[in-house]
This record gives C-alpha cells, sequence and structure tokens, in this order.
C-alpha cells in the first residue's frame, strides 16, 4: 500500500507539472491576443482620462460624457484629415522617395571629410545593434495599415472597458482569493489611476515634441517639415528608442540641403531631447510614476525582441503597470515594505 500511495502522489505531482507546462506554452501562444487586450486597456485608460476631465467641469453621466469624448476625438481626426491629410499623404510620399538618394548622398559628404571613416563605422555599429529594435518602431505605422483588424478588435475593446470598468475590475477581483481581494483591489486601482496619469502626460510631450519639431525643421528649411513633425510626433510614444529612430529622416534631409543645415537639424533635434529628458519627462513623472530608465530601456529591447511593433508600442505602459503591481502586491505585500505606490491615492 506505501507503494501504491507513492505511486499515486509522484503521478499526482507529474499532472500538476505537465498542465503547468501547458498553461505557459497556452500562454505563449496567446501573447498576441493578450497585447491586443493591453492594448484596448490603454486605449480605453486614455477615453476614461478624457470623459473624467470632462466630467470634472461639466457634472453628466458616465456614459454621456464617453460618448461625447468619442464624437470629439472622431470628428477632430476626420477634420485635421480634411485639412492636413493630402499635405501629410504628399510629404510622407515625399519623404519615402527622397530618402535613399539622401542617405547615399549623406554617406559620400562623409566619405569626403577626415572623419568619414570613423563616423560610418559608429553608424554601421549602431544599426547593427539597433536594427531589429528600430524596424520594430519603423513598422508601427506598417502596423496601422496592415493589421486593420487588429486595430479595430483594440478600439472596440477599449470603448467597451472604458464604457462599464467596474464590470472588467470586478470580474478580475472574482479570481482572487477572498483574502487578497484588497491589496488586490488597490493594486488595480493604483496602475489604472499610474496609467492614466502617465498616458497624459506623455501625450503633452508627443503633442510639444511634434509641434517644436514642425517649427524648427520649417524655419531651418528642411523639406517635409509637416510629415517629419508628424513622425516625431507618433515615435515620441516609444521612450528613448522612438525619438532617435525619428531623428533619423530629418537628419539626411537635412544634409541634402546643406551640410550646414545638417547640423543645425542635429542640434535641434539634440535640443529637443534634452527638453523631452529635463524639462517634460520629470512633470510626467512627478505626476504618474518615475520609472528607472535602465528597466525602461530593457523593457523596449525584451517587448520589441519578442513582439515587434505591438511590444515596441506597448512596453512602456505595461512596464508602468507591471511596476506598479510589483511595487503594491510584493514589495508592500509580501516583503511587508513600506514602499510608495505610484497612483495611489493618499489618505
Amino acid at each position: 500500500m506505501p507503494a501504491s500511495q507513492d505511486l499515486a502522489y509522484f503521478t499526482r505531482q507529474v499532472l500538476i507539472v505537465l498542465a503547468l507546462l501547458a498553461v505557459l506554452v497556452l500562454c505563449w501562444a496567446l501573447t498576441p491576443v493578450f497585447m491586443l487586450v493591453f492594448g484596448a486597456i490603454v486605449v480605453a485608460a486614455l477615453l476614461l482620462s478624457l470623459s473624467g476631465l470632462l466630467r470634472r467641469f461639466v457634472p453628466m453621466p458616465h456614459g454621456v460624457a464617453l460618448a461625447i469624448v468619442l464624437v470629439v476625438l472622431i470628428g477632430g481626426l476626420g477634420l485635421l484629415l480634411w485639412m492636413f491629410g493630402a499635405q501629410a499623404t504628399r510629404e510622407l510620399a515625399t519623404l519615402t522617395e527622397t530618402l535613399p538618394s539622401a542617405y547615399a548622398q549623406f554617406q559620400q559628404w562623409l566619405g569626403e571629410t577626415s572623419v568619414g571613416s570613423l563616423v560610418q563605422e559608429q553608424l554601421d555599429a549602431i544599426r547593427d545593434n539597433m536594427g531589429r529594435i528600430a524596424s520594430g518602431a519603423g513598422a508601427i505605422a506598417m502596423t496601422v495599415s496592415s493589421g486593420t483588424i487588429d486595430m479595430f478588435l483594440v478600439l472596440v475593446g477599449a470603448i467597451y472597458i472604458a464604457a462599464q470598468p467596474e464590470m472588467y475590475r470586478n470580474g478580475l477581483l472574482h479570481l482572487v482569493p477572498p483574502s487578497a481581494k484588497k491589496a488586490a483591489a488597490d493594486a488595480l486601482d493604483s496602475s489604472g489611476r499610474a496609467l492614466r496619469l502617465w498616458l497624459g502626460g506623455q501625450l503633452v510631450a508627443m503633442l510639444v515634441v511634434g509641434i517644436m519639431t514642425g517649427i524648427g525643421l520649417w524655419l531651418l528649411g528642411v523639406p517635409a517639415a509637416f510629415a517629419l513633425a508628424l513622425i516625431a510626433f507618433l515615435l515620441d510614444f516609444v521612450p528613448i528608442i522612438g525619438p532617435i529612430v525619428a531623428a533619423i529622416p530629418g537628419i539626411l534631409l537635412a544634409f541634402t540641403v546643406s551640410p550646414q543645415v545638417g547640423f543645425a537639424t542635429i542640434a535641434l533635434y539634440v535640443v529637443l531631447q534634452q527638453i523631452e529628458s529635463n524639462v517634460l519627462q520629470p512633470l510626467i513623472q512627478q505626476r504618474a510614476v518615475e520609472l528607472p530608465p535602465a528597466l525602461l530601456l530593457f523593457s523596449l529591447v525584451i517587448f520589441g525582441s519578442l513582439q515587434g511593433a505591438a511590444g515596441l508600442l506597448l512596453a512602456a505602459p505595461l512596464t508602468v503597470v507591471v511596476y506598479v503591481l510589483v511595487k503594491r502586491l510584493y514589495v508592500r505585500e509580501v516583503l511587508g515594505g513600506d514602499t510608495a505606490v505610484p497612483g495611489e491615492r493618499e489618505g
């Protein structure tokens, strides 16, 4: 009998391990679906922030505020496309046609300088080390066109989540044991608030960077300044790597005008990056969450390598959420540490 009990115990443990492995494999296979779900959560957080801001000034039901926000966003996007769509399309087409010759001209100019070979070696090294991530960042625009169904699912899912956020929150809490329900609820609330604050601050930074980039390039006489400003605005959502990738086409086109304009454009992008790093980002971190730069960089590399453009796009907001959850559930609850949790309401 003891032998049979040992065999039964061993069999049960093996089955548990196999079940856990099967769950892990299933989760890995469903990672693209999880990314879509998290994308919907990010968009829903943005919609909730805007509707909450509207309700702060004009008291109204949540559903009415959300409907107004959606109408304003759709109408505003349509108005922007009507006003600037043709110009943006024309300049993006010019940008696509001009960049190969601009890069060839830049290489030729480098070859004629005394430090050309050294600079070329550094550019090749940067391209080899960051090529995969940069291609992911550049593929974000392709994702919009090729992943139309995914984008539609994200937007529809975001509207459903934003319409009834409490229902989905309570549904998640039903999966948590009663003893841990309060801590889980606090962690969800803190992570959601931190995400909304981070998104709001990041959008402000994106607008400032896009506008200043467009004005600066226009004053310098760089071709396709509007399209380059649009690229700078969109890629600024990806911290650290996005601004670097956005600067490359602007610098290449600037060198087609003259070396002086090229170096002035490099200085412009450096100044804008310093303004964002030392002025805009501290203001965002003060209101939302202060992420260690190394943690953010590694998360961009990991998620960009694993999930391509989608992982690169969602790496920063996902890091914000995970960072808050770890501090609230692990550092405070498990380790008993007295740590400040981003997004946590005082009192």
